[in-house]
């Protein structure tokens, strides 16, 4: 009868097959598999279709009747009720037992089971109830997770990780509770950009939700999907300007549109606010500025204008290097009134004097900046969109009327008087960094993951001309393994480099190409960054690096040198001769007359392996003094502003450090300025 049972239904399979899912069970089908009875081989034959054990039929004619046998008569209902292989066996029977499991299990996974899956659905609790809390290591310091289970579900996550930047790792804390609760499993999708943090909430909630007893195989299987096919809608919306970026340009601008009255909207495509911005470690240059004055610093706007001109190899548009050199003290001025003071100057290469001004404790000033300005766009009552990306210019009448975007459910048109491209240049994108140098490919980066071009592309549709394009920047300091940037103030405040043999081979403070080229002349194309524990208190900067292990330390120069290969004599003499030409301010090797302040002669000593990354696209769209984007035909393009990385000239071959800041900040207001002229 079992057998007869068995042909009907896999013929009744073979007409209903046609609608098996990928998402499936089972591959509809009849499957049988063997393994070693007490008596002899039991065979186990299953029929199933897509998502249901239809029918189970064991066959062990060398068991005995009263024990081995009991267990092939009574295990298939048992396992058609249970809908998994793993069953309770027969008492005294527990070969045979074991013998049937192992079959049905086979013949089951033949049919495309994950057995997993199926001992979650018979009805095991997943979770031990109760309250659990794990750590892991985040991208600013330690990310706490704790969560709260019944029997089957995650009733509460909270994640706690008060270190991480607001505008990056802290949209992973503020969101990934969310996805991880409705998920019900810890393997969710992180935020893009602050993959550190993300990492560390998975690893967390992975280790919480083990110590609760779950099997995090059967909660991925089971993984909970509650996204919903949603038709999208199209809106329309009006507005005075489009602010398309929410980097620090964007939002510099977005500041003063605000501080004007003017109406606007500003658009993000990433889920967080900051862009390329975030990654700016060094400071912002500018001259003749209160700081400096106050600290006895002689500086000028043409020494200002000479250095960048020169740093770029004279290539730069001089009009736009006058603006920025002559509008920088003002920004520093606005700065304040805004309360994201910068008031520590130091050396960055390149620079006459000490020109380069960060945050009081030596911090990251691009999370600084982000952080300042996004707090006063939240006081003043402006809404990001996020998540919202900006596809196409709108034009009409010959002038830029607006933007066409994607946002997570509508597709919108916003009509406005005039748009400011702030979207960031293209470093994150080798597709379109290629095109232009294709000896770049494979190249690391330490851009953010939304520096993908977009708005250079949009703004040569609408016939805007592009210069520079080709020039992109290698920074000499970037640890490869996690694209993480050592920021230029570590050598500004003393750090030098070193090579494999233990030498140094540049002068450290030179431009930024200058310092690449020369590591990538180095055995291994690398080097080492060395400092001392004075240089690491004294720069904020530096805890990250020590927090994310990128760092090699020891008391002693001599055990740093073994840790690292080196020999360890010549390691301690080349710290010796730069100590010695830090006492006579007198640099014989390589001419370096500047991060001269503070020899390295306290221990602990650090290193940190580096080398050359991609760091910033120079070249991008055309523009004036007054941040007016410029056609193929030499003309402004009515109604478009761009502040930026999105632009070219101000940088030519080689950005300075320092710059990109003073950048942003600059024609980020020029452009709002700009955008409200035009408005009104």
């Amino acid at each position: 009868m079992k057998r007869l049972l068995c042909l009907v239904l896999s013929l009744l399979l073979l007409v209903s097959s046609a609608a098996w899912a990928e998402d499936a069970l089972f591959t509809p089908g009849v499957y049988e598999a063997e393994a070693q009875g007490f008596g002899g081989a039991v065979k186990v034959t299953v029929v199933v279709d897509e998502n249901k054990i239809l029918a189970v039929v064991i066959e062990g004619p060398a068991e005995t009747p009263t024990l081995g046998g009991v267990a092939v008569d009574t295990m298939d209902d048992a396992i058609m009720a249970a809908q998994t292989p793993h069953v309770d066996g027969v008492s005294g029977a527990t070969v045979t037992s074991a013998a049937i499991i192992d079959a049905a299990t086979t013949a089951l996974e033949s049919a495309g089971a994950d057995i997993a899956v199926l001992d979650a659905r018979a009805g095991k609790l997943l979770f031990t109830p109760g309250t659990y809390e794990a750590e892991a290591q985040g991208f600013g310091g330690p990310v706490k997770v704790t969560l709260t289970v019944d029997e089957d579900e995650i009733l509460s996550i909270a994640i706690e990780g008060p270190d991480e930047t607001p505008a990056l790792g802290g949209v992973a804390v503020d969101t990934m509770d969310d996805a991880i609760k409705s998920a019900r499993t810890p393997n969710v999708d992180g935020v893009s950009g602050a993959t550190v943090t993300s990492t560390a909430i998975i690893s967390a909630a992975t280790e919480a939700l083990k110590a609760a007893g779950a099997d995090i195989a059967v909660l991925d299987a089971n993984r909970l999907d509650t996204a919903e096919e949603t038709v999208r809608e199209e809106k329309t919306l009006d507005t005075g300007v489009v602010i398309v970026g929410a980097g620090g340009a964007g939002m510099a601008a977005a500041i003063m549109l605000k501080q004007a009255g003017v109406d606007f909207i500003i658009l993000e495509k990433m889920p967080y606010v900051g862009g390329n911005t975030t990654k700016a470690t060094g400071g912002m240059n500018a001259a003749e500025t209160h700081y400096q004055k106050e600290q006895g610093i002689e500086d000028s706007v043409e020494l200002f204008y000479q250095d960048t001109m020169k740093g770029g190899h004279d290539i730069n548009d001089p009009e736009l290097v006058r603006t920025l050199a002559e509008n920088s003290a003002a920004a520093i001025d606005w700065l304040d009134t805004i309360g994201a003071d910068l008031p520590k100057i130091s050396f960055s290469g390149g620079a006459s004097t000490n020109r380069i001004h960060a945050p009081a404790d030596g911090s990251a000033v691009g999370n600084y900046l982000v952080d300042k300005f996004y707090a006063k766009l939240n006081e003043m009552g402006v809404s990001v969109m996020l998540n919202t990306r900006a596809t196409e210019l709108i034009m009409k009448d010959g002038a830029v009327a607006g933007v066409k975007a994607e946002g997570p459910d509508a597709n919108y048109t916003i009509n406005a008087k005039a748009v400011i491209l702030a979207t960031g240049g293209f470093g994150a994108n080798e597709d379109m960094y290629t095109q232009y140098r294709p000896d770049l490919k494979g190249t690391v980066t330490t851009n953010a993951p939304g520096a993908t071009g977009d708005g250079i592309v949009m703004a040569q549709a609408v016939g805007a001309a592009l210069v520079d394009i080709e020039q992109i920047q290698l920074h000499p300091t970037v640890e490869q393994t996690t694209s993480m940037l050592i920021t230029e103030s570590v050598r500004g405040d003393g750090a030098i480099l070193v090579n494999q043999s233990g030498h140094r081979f540049v002068n450290e403070l030179l431009t930024r190409d200058a310092v690449s080229a020369a590591e990538l002349e180095q055995e291994g194309c690398y080097a080492y960054i060395l400092f001392d524990q004075h240089l690491r208190d004294n720069l904020k900067a530096i805890e990250k690096y020590v927090t994310n292990g990128l760092t090699v330390q020891a008391d002693t120069i001599g055990e740093l040198a073994e840790k690292l290969h080196i020999d360890p004599a010549v390691l301690t003499q080349t710290l010796a001769d730069w100590n010695e030409c830090v006492k006579n301010q007198n640099d014989t090797a390589f001419g370096r007359t500047t991060g001269m302040e503070n020899d390295l002669s306290t221990p602990p000593y650090y290193a940190i392996q580096i080398a050359p990354g991609i760091h910033h696209t120079m070249g991008g769209v055309k523009i004036n003094t007054a941040a007016q984007v410029i056609s193929t035909e030499g003309q402004p393009i009515p109604g478009l502003f761009a502040a930026g990385e999105v632009t070219g000239g101000v940088h030519g071959g080689n950005r300075l450090g320092g710059n990109a800041v003073a950048d942003i900040v600059i024609f980020g207001r020029i452009a709002a300025q700009s955008a409200m002229d035009y408005v009104k």
